[in-house]
């Protein structure tokens, strides 16, 4: 399957450049001249790399990848006027797998995607890609973070899918609140709530993947002591 590229850029010329250069690579690209377009299309079309210039009309590319690392894993390559260290430094900080001044050569930017992408396969635990349950009544595809439910797609939160795909990964485990919350705020995410804010979280869960949110056969409460998964596991799910 064809890898996609989003590029970001208010220049016209570099975005049509790079994606001559990409299309003929082979991979699919998409692209943006503002962060707004940029954060929706990252959202919509899931890429597999984001080409992220840090001079936009609207937003930074900074504020850019700040946003996109609170939901994202996505590689980001960083493109800039700035060559400073310092400029480096933050791109990297900020969550960039790797930093391009300008002038650049889109041969040497083609090439650098496909290292990251390399890098980033490389480095990915070997894991089933989907977990479905109860004869892929429900379905969660963990890399593209989508799940469906009788084969139509639902919308969650961050916070709604992080619940879920973590108590999915273990189908019959008993979670605290805490427990729930340590989970939410696993890999740096932002999060500020507390432990009975996870009961609000899992109310609203319910109401997305239960027929009977009052009798529910996903997301069970076991009283006194917290929260579990109770779908069934199809036998093609890996164990984790």
């Amino acid at each position: 399957m064809e890898q996609k590229i989003l590029l970001v850029d208010d220049e016209r010329m570099i975005t049509d450049v790079l994606e001559a250069y990409l299309l003929k690579e082979g991979y699919d690209v998409a692209k943006s001249d503002n962060g707004l377009d940029a954060l929706r299309k990252a959202e919509a079309e899931k890429p597999d790399l984001i080409v992220l210039d840090l001079m936009l009309p609207d937003i930074s590319g900074e504020e850019i990848c700040r946003l996109l690392r609170k939901e994202s894993d996505v590689p980001i390559l960083m493109l800039t006027a700035k060559s400073g260290e310092d400029e480096r430094i933050n791109g990297i900080v900020m969550g960039a797998d790797d930093y391009v001044t300008k002038p650049f050569s889109p041969r040497e930017i083609v090439v650098r995607i496909g290292a990251i992408l390399r890098r980033v396969r490389k480095a990915a635990p070997q894991r089933e890609e989907r977990l479905s349950f109860n004869n892929h009544e429900l379905v969660l595809d963990l890399v593209k973070k989508e799940v469906t439910l009788h084969g139509e797609g639902i919308s969650f939160t961050p916070i709604e899918y992080r619940l879920l795909s973590n108590m999915a990964k273990s189908p019959g485990r008993v979670y605290s609140r805490m427990d729930l919350l340590e989970k939410i705020q696993e890999d740096g995410f932002p999060y500020e709530g507390y432990e009975r804010s996870i009961d609000t979280h899992i109310k609203n869960l319910r109401k997305k993947i239960e027929k009977d949110a009052r009798g529910p056969k996903y997301i069970l409460t076991v009283f006194g002591m917290g929260y579990k998964f109770g779908g069934t596991a199809d036998d093609e799910n890996a164990s984790f």
